[in-house]
């Protein structure tokens, strides 16, 4: 069974710029050459690693509960993979 097999339920996401023109918060990684949406199994890892997490300068944060489902399918229409990240900000899982 994959990793992503076992995810289930609700993930934690930071979404830009809430409320007008939201957005999920889509990193790259040069070494793979993809772009990918950091989730977070609990609340609490989320902020642990938000402050190790590269932002853009001026824009708004804000964390928010996300089916898995749902961002999986908002994060493929977008060309974007969904990573499983902890608290230091490693991948656990794509």
């Amino acid at each position: 069974m994959s990793e992503n097999a076992k995810i289930a339920g609700w993930v934690y996401v930071f979404i830009c710029d809430p409320g007008g023109n939201e957005s999920f918060l889509g990193l790259y990684n040069e070494e793979k050459g993809v772009h990918f949406i950091p989730a977070f199994r609990s609340k609490e890892e989320a902020n642990d690693c938000f402050l190790n997490m590269p932002r853009e300068k001026g824009k708004k944060y804000e964390l928010q509960a996300i089916h898995i489902e749902e961002l999986y399918a908002d994060a493929t229409k977008n060309n974007f993979v969904v990573a499983m990240v902890d608290q230091e900000g490693k991948v656990i899982s794509e």
